[in-house]
């Protein structure tokens, strides 16, 4: 029998393509001759002319030349720069099928990281937003300098070329301004911006982060060095032009790093934090604090937590992966007692704060790894009844999955904002526990992220 022949795609080869579905990055993916080829930019049902940017031992990436035959959720971005940028995967596509797709998604990676069957799975219909747009409580833009002018954006798809972003579809409209304004105040001020070839200047980043809920906003200057020239003036600058702000605070990163912050955090002007609100709860966020970009969501995906944890009142709860502890003070009116680590000191402070100032008691925060406290509990005799994991886009150590299979919780619920990990921990978890269902949350719209709350009860 003679065997198959797989026709190998050559770099620059130009052919058409039928587009199957979307990719776990929003990208379109077809098939030619058996080989899998990624297309940005390309909608599932498009026939398209692409043309081979790179080929690899195992797929293909490939750019639009021409669209035969366009995709009737096909709709024209808002974004100007949209195509640049990268930081939205799916402007491109109708609002209401990206919350089809982003189940879509879900779905293929169980299909292609577990053995169970798929198709007799739960996976409920994605919840969306009734306004899309201008959801992102925080935006950490990149600041360069382009013939004399002060530029603030994101680095474009695949690039070190910055695009200067004046009004960012998806940011917060305060945050937008706040950007604006103290990039036009290092102008201004002819404060040195840093420049990442020479290593020479000041100022790497801005941030801006608004409570959506209290109007009050943050200020966070990145800079290379301690010192930072007309201090005194940039701050007189920011309280004038924009008196909503609470809290300017200073970063220092002085690391050849692709990681916006630095160790050392100073207190330039006002609070060392901003007020926030989500349902009942309000918390104090600090400069380096985790919180989630998109409030509004976020209370539609506790509660989702919530329903799914079923809480009686009588249970032990841990919160893995706490941060300043939003899911267990969220769930804690239910529970017996919340316990919740995370590997930031200044996080486990805050979510002690955050306990104290709603009069829960039955909370306790420590600083450390999920794998190694929980099992440090376990051996003093705490073993909880509900776990809450919210981990990374990595997903759960392999330690941390060994020890919930060794201490069997009655019920796991696992919050992930990445469906290929999320599906590689249930296939593990499946050996004790039952996949009841996935509710997958669209907490960044037009982009190709989606959270889900998912249950596993134990057999």
């Amino acid at each position: 029998m003679q065997k198959e022949q797989i026709v190998k795609l050559t770099q620059n080869q130009t052919f058409p393509l039928t587009i199957k579905r979307l990719g776990i990055n929003g990208e379109g993916v077809g098939y030619f001759k058996k080989q899998v080829v990624f297309v940005p930019g390309a909608l599932p049902g498009e026939e398209v002319v692409v043309e081979a940017t790179k080929v690899h031992p195992k797929f293909a990436e490939a750019r639009i030349k021409k669209v035969r035959k366009k995709s009737e959720f096909r709709v024209q971005p808002l974004c100007p720069v949209y195509e640049e940028c990268g930081g939205c995967q799916l402007q491109h596509l109708e609002y209401s099928q990206q919350l089809k797709e982003k189940r879509d998604i879900i779905i293929q990676s169980l299909e292609r990281h577990t053995k169970l069957a798929v198709d007799k799975l739960n996976i409920k219909e994605t919840i969306g937003m009734e306004d899309p747009w201008n959801y992102r409580n925080k935006s950490q833009f990149q600041v360069g300098q382009k013939d004399g002018q002060v530029l603030a954006g994101l680095y474009g798809i695949n690039s070190h070329h910055l695009i200067d972003i004046e009004q960012c579809a998806v940011q917060h409209p305060q945050t937008n301004k706040a950007i604006e304004t103290v990039k036009a105040i290092l102008q201004k001020l002819q404060i040195p911006i840093y420049n990442e070839k020479s290593r020479k200047g000041i100022v790497r980043t801005i941030v801006a982060r608004v409570g959506i809920q209290t109007g009050e906003l943050q200020i966070v200057l990145i800079t290379a060095k301690k010192e930072l020239p007309k201090k005194e003036q940039i701050i007189e600058e920011i309280k004038k032009r924009l008196p909503d702000v609470k809290s300017v605070m200073q970063n220092i990163n002085g690391q050849k790093t692709s990681l916006i912050f630095g160790e050392e955090t100073v207190n330039l002007e006002g609070n060392e934090f901003i007020q926030e609100t989500l349902g009942d709860l309000s918390f104090e966020l600090s400069a380096r604090t985790f919180f989630q970009l998109n409030p509004e969501q976020t209370v539609k995906l506790y509660n989702e937590v919530k329903e799914a944890a079923q809480l009686t009142g009588s249970e032990k709860v841990v919160d893995a992966y706490c941060g300043v502890g939003t899911i267990g003070l969220w769930v804690a009116d239910k529970a017996a007692e919340i316990r919740g680590m995370d590997v930031i000191s200044e996080s486990i402070e805050d979510a002690k704060k955050n306990a104290a100032r709603h009069g829960i008691k039955h909370a306790k925060f420590e600083t450390g790894k999920a794998e190694t406290v929980l099992p440090k509990w376990a051996k003093e005799g705490w073993k909880p009844d509900v776990v809450i994991v919210d981990p990374p886009r990595t997903g759960l150590d392999q330690q941390l999955l060994s020890t919930i299979l060794k201490i069997k919780p009655k019920k796991l619920v696992y919050v992930s904002c990445n469906p290929s990990t999320l599906a590689k921990d249930i296939d593990v978890l499946a050996k004790k526990y039952k996949l009841e269902y996935i509710q997958p949350v669209d907490m960044f719209p037009h982009t190709s992220n989606v959270e889900c709350c998912s249950l596993l009860i134990l057999k």
